[in-house]
């Protein structure tokens, strides 16, 4: 994947000076809030986040997995050029869809979910909620429903009228990300440590292919060994359902303890190294910070929720379309002058 100009300044400097810089982030997040509102809709659209709610109950109780699949969707929405529902847009004879991409391809789903929705809401109250704000929505509900946190969602964004394939590829982190790319690219969306740790944590519900794994199991420097940073015994049952190849879409629960509760035991697996995912176990095993933070949401989840909350509304602050910029698009696959 291909990294940045800024990414190759930063990742020469050692993590012990780049964490102070990003605690000390707060990009975005003052000069956000100020224009959304959690009561942004409450007179244009009373019924809205009751609407949404309904549905991704739904959804939810036809698959479970899709509690997962519609967090992961704000996330890879708010990482490509702000939180501006660009990830939802299909493609066409004028853009390529992030759909595309290398990150959303393979693990991008719940698309019809929103179109649910999102025709629900123009029937209730038309041209008025957007698809952006959508995605923020079911991401909070998707948390609660799994027996997450909830959270008051600030509300007001609007939709953009392109997509970014580039960004897509690019700004999303890979399963085999290291941590000085995850902290990079978090950085650079003003996100911090704490942020990068306690999003990271949403993997407590979801699965991920055998393919973003395998390496770890039979290759992992090079020399055909197993990752060390792998619980052997939790290596040998992963091994079983993936194999050294084939089998490359066999899905695997990213919190093998509680794979479908929101709670506080993928960093309590992380601590017995058992993370799926090399960029997950990384943070306890190659940053003292992140360790840090690790092990105290692995003993108090109180505060791994209390955090993830926060750094959600942080995540939906970044870079959204409000006032007169975008639109709010009629068909979330489709910007409106095409929606003909």
């Amino acid at each position: 994947m291909a990294e940045s100009m800024v990414f190759i300044v930063l990742a020469q400097i050692s993590l012990v000076a780049l964490f102070p810089l990003c605690m000390g982030n707060q990009t975005n997040e003052s000069t956000t809030t100020a224009s959304l509102s959690p009561q942004f809709y409450d007179n244009s659209c009373p019924k809205a986040q009751a609407i949404v709610q309904s549905i991704v109950v739904k959804a939810y109780s036809d698959d479970p997995r899709m509690a997962a699949s519609l967090l992961r969707l704000h996330f890879h929405d708010c990482f490509v050029n702000g939180c501006d529902g660009s990830v939802l847009l299909d493609n066409s004879g004028t853009m390529e869809s992030e759909k595309r991409s290398e990150p959303n391809q393979n693990s991008a789903r719940g698309f019809e979910v929103i179109d649910d929705i999102k025709s629900t809401l123009e029937n209730e109250c038309p041209q008025t909620v957007s698809c952006a704000d959508i995605l923020a929505l079911v991401a909070r509900d998707s948390t609660v429903i799994t027996g997450g946190p909830n959270w008051e969602v600030y509300l007001g964004r609007r939709d953009a009228r392109d997509a970014n394939l580039n960004g897509s590829n690019n700004n999303i982190p890979s399963p085999n990300s290291t941590i000085q790319t995850l902290v990079t690219k978090f950085y650079l969306h003003g996100l911090d440590l704490t942020d990068l740790v306690a999003l990271l944590g949403s993997h407590t519900i979801g699965n991920s292919r055998c393919t973003n794994f395998r390496q770890r199991l039979y290759n992992h420097s090079g020399n055909s060994d197993i990752d060390q940073t792998l619980n052997q015994n939790y290596a040998s049952m992963l091994q079983q359902g993936c194999p050294i190849s084939g089998d490359d879409q066999n899905l695997f629960a990213l919190d093998y303890a509680t794979p479908t509760k929101f709670d506080n035991y993928y960093f309590k697996n992380l601590v017995s190294y058992k993370g799926l995912l090399s960029s997950d176990e990384i943070l306890y095993t190659k940053s003292k910070d992140s360790m840090e933070l690790v092990k105290l949401y692995a003993e108090n989840e109180e505060a791994f929720f209390e955090q993830f909350a926060k750094s959600m509304v942080k995540m939906g602050n970044i870079s959204p379309l409000t006032g007169n910029d975008g639109e709010i698009r009629r068909i979330c696959r489709r910007v409106n002058h095409e929606d003909v």
